[in-house]
C-alpha cells in the first residue's frame, strides 16, 4: 500500500528553511534580501551575513578603487613597470647581438632628426637617400620618414650602464607614479613624456647626431611627482634636490642629452598638472581632452620641425 509523503517538518512546523537548501532548517536570514539562509550560505558581511546572490551582486554593483586623480587604482603597481623594464632590456639584447652601435637596428631605432649617407670609412657623404648607392650606407632620419624614431628612441640603449642606470631609475619612480595615478594615467604620462623629449631632441639637438635612452620618460615621471607633492602641499625640497643633482650631471656630460631631459620633464610637468588639477565635475573628460590637446601641439610641433629640414 503506498504511504503518503511525508511532509517537510519544516513547513509543518512553521521553521524557515534555507532557500538554496529547502530541506535545512534555519533561523538566520540575508542581512540585503532577508531570504533564509544555512550555515552554508553564510557570507560575513559588514553587518551579520549575506547570501551567496547578494554578496556576487553586490561585487558587480559596488565602485572599484579609485586614486586621488580618478584613476583605477592598480593591484600591483610594480607589474607596469617591469613591463617597461622587459621591453627596454629586449631590445638591448637584440642590438648587442646585432653588433650594438654598429647595428643595422641601433641605426633604425635611435632618433636621428635627419638623414645621412656615410661611406665604408664610416664618413658622412651627405648625400639624399636616392643619391646614397652601395657601398655607402643610409641611416634613417626623421625628417626623411622615420617617424617612429620619436617613439623608439625612448626603448633605445647601446652602453650597458646607460640601460642599467635608466632602468633602475625607472624602478624606482614608475611604481610611485603608477600608485598616484592607475595604470592608464600612468602609461599616458609615461608616453607622451618620451613624446615630449623626442620633440625637443628633434628640433634642439644637432641635425646629424643620432639619441637613445628612456631618461626623457623617466624625466617626464620626476616632473609629475613634483606636481602631486606639490597639490597636496608635500615636501618638494627632496624632488628638487634629486633634480638638480640629475641637471649638473646631464649638464658636465656632452653625451648626455639635455635636450631630452628638458623635454621629457616639461612634458610630465604639464600632463601631471592636467590630471591632477582637471575640474573633478566629468574629470576624465577634462583629463582626456587636456593631455589629447598636448598631444595635437606635439605633433603640430613635428611636422613644423620636418618642413624646416626637407
Amino acid at each position: 500500500m503506498t504511504q503518503p509523503p511525508v511532509p517537510d517538518s519544516g513547513a509543518a512546523t512553521g521553521v524557515p528553511t534555507c532557500y538554496r537548501h529547502p530541506g535545512r532548517e534555519t533561523y538566520i536570514s540575508c542581512q540585503r534580501c532577508a531570504r533564509p539562509i544555512c550555515p552554508d550560505c553564510m557570507r560575513d558581511a559588514a553587518v551579520g551575513f549575506q547570501c551567496p546572490s547578494c554578496v556576487a551582486e553586490g561585487a558587480k554593483t559596488t565602485r572599484q578603487a579609485r586614486t586621488a586623480y580618478g584613476g583605477r587604482r592598480s593591484a600591483d603597481p610594480r607589474q607596469t613597470t617591469i613591463g617597461l623594464i622587459a621591453v627596454n632590456v629586449a631590445v638591448w639584447l637584440l642590438i648587442m647581438a646585432s653588433g650594438g652601435y654598429t647595428s643595422r637596428v641601433t641605426q633604425l631605432l635611435a632618433l636621428r632628426p635627419k638623414g645621412l649617407c656615410v661611406n665604408p670609412n664610416g664618413e658622412v657623404v651627405g648625400l639624399s637617400e636616392g643619391a646614397c648607392p652601395a657601398p655607402l650606407d643610409w641611416h634613417e632620419g626623421v625628417s626623411s620618414g622615420a617617424y617612429w624614431q620619436l617613439v623608439t628612441t625612448a626603448f633605445t640603449h647601446v652602453e650597458v650602464w646607460h640601460l642599467a642606470v635608466n632602468m633602475f631609475s625607472l624602478w624606482m619612480l614608475g611604481p610611485l607614479v603608477e600608485a598616484v595615478l592607475g595604470r592608464a594615467r600612468f602609461l599616458a604620462l609615461y608616453a607622451v613624456s618620451a613624446l615630449t623629449a623626442s620633440l625637443a631632441v628633434y628640433w634642439l639637438s644637432g641635425e646629424y647626431g643620432s639619441t637613445v635612452g628612456a631618461s626623457g620618460a623617466i624625466f617626464g615621471l620626476l616632473g609629475a611627482l613634483l606636481v602631486f607633492a606639490h597639490k597636496v602641499g608635500g615636501n618638494v625640497q627632496q624632488i628638487l634636490f634629486v633634480l638638480l643633482i640629475n641637471a649638473v650631471i646631464t649638464f658636465s656630460y656632452a653625451r648626455i642629452s639635455w635636450q631630452g631631459h628638458l623635454g621629457g620633464f616639461v612634458g610630465g610637468l604639464v600632463v601631471a598638472a592636467v590630471l591632477a588639477y582637471a575640474p573633478r565635475p566629468r574629470r576624465t573628460l577634462w583629463q582626456a581632452v587636456g593631455v589629447g590637446a598636448l598631444v595635437v601641439l606635439v605633433l603640430a610641433g613635428i611636422v613644423a620641425r620636418t618642413a624646416a629640414l626637407t
